[in-house]
């Protein structure tokens, strides 16, 4: 059985080119990026505000709802799941703070 997000990642990229009057992704999307990014950092604030009302149900929806945002954005990028991935399996077993400090210095 397929993982949800990859099933949905497929979904996204099936419909990024759809008619825009039928499909939220295809009019998300020929909106440009940056309504892309924008909707992802509103999602991101709403998931914030639920957690900080300490709304389960509500943060368990703003959490799909940034998830789902965040895949449009990764697919107008170029990048998938996998990056993800493979950018999350780099960073294991290493210090988030050494993480951090790594990247300040690139």
């Amino acid at each position: 059985m397929a993982d949800m997000l990859d099933t949905l990642e497929q979904v996204i990229r099936a419909r990024r080119g759809a008619d825009p009057s039928t499909s939220y992704v295809a009019k998300l999307t020929a909106k440009g990026r940056a309504k892309i990014a924008q909707k992802l950092g509103e999602e991101a604030v709403e998931a914030a505000i639920a957690a900080v009302q300490d709304d389960r149900a509500g943060l368990t929806g703003e959490a799909a709802d940034l998830v789902f945002h965040l895949l449009i954005l990764l697919a107008d990028m170029g990048l998938t799941l996998d990056d993800v991935r493979a950018e999350l399996a780099r960073r294991e077993g290493v210090s988030g703070i050494d993480e951090k400090a790594a990247r300040q210095g690139e």
